[in-house]
């Protein structure tokens, strides 16, 4: 399962998320987006060495993200279950013969014309 994925289910979690730049972020996550970026309301931000600021809503952007801190109450075993398998489609192929090289437009590039 991907991380993202993950994430995207923790919906009315409480959180607390480093970021790259030692900023600590603890908050109720109300969504997480296929970029990793976090919805948080009922914030608490701590930026490195100031005091915290309280905030009713905050988008963390995912690429400074450093990592989440999730709560131990958290049950992991039921969350990283993946509810349907995917299935890769297999490649299709013209008339049962396998696709690549065949007889399409032109007559090819480079070298081999029997000279």
């Amino acid at each position: 399962m991907k991380l993202v994925r993950f994430l995207m289910k923790l919906n009315n979690e409480t959180v607390s998320i480093e970021l790259k730049n030692g900023t600590i972020v603890h908050g109720t996550i109300t969504g997480v987006d296929i970029s990793m970026n976090t919805h948080l309301k009922a914030v608490k931000l701590t930026l490195k060495g100031k005091n915290p600021v309280t905030l009713d809503h905050l988008s963390v952007r995912g690429n400074n993200i450093r990592y989440y801190i999730l709560p131990d109450s958290l049950n992991l075993e039921t969350l990283l279950v993946e509810e349907a398998p995917r299935v890769k489609p297999k490649k299709p192929t013209a008339g049962g013969k396998p696709l690549g090289r065949g007889r399409g437009r032109g007559r090819g590039r480079g070298r081999g014309r029997g000279r």
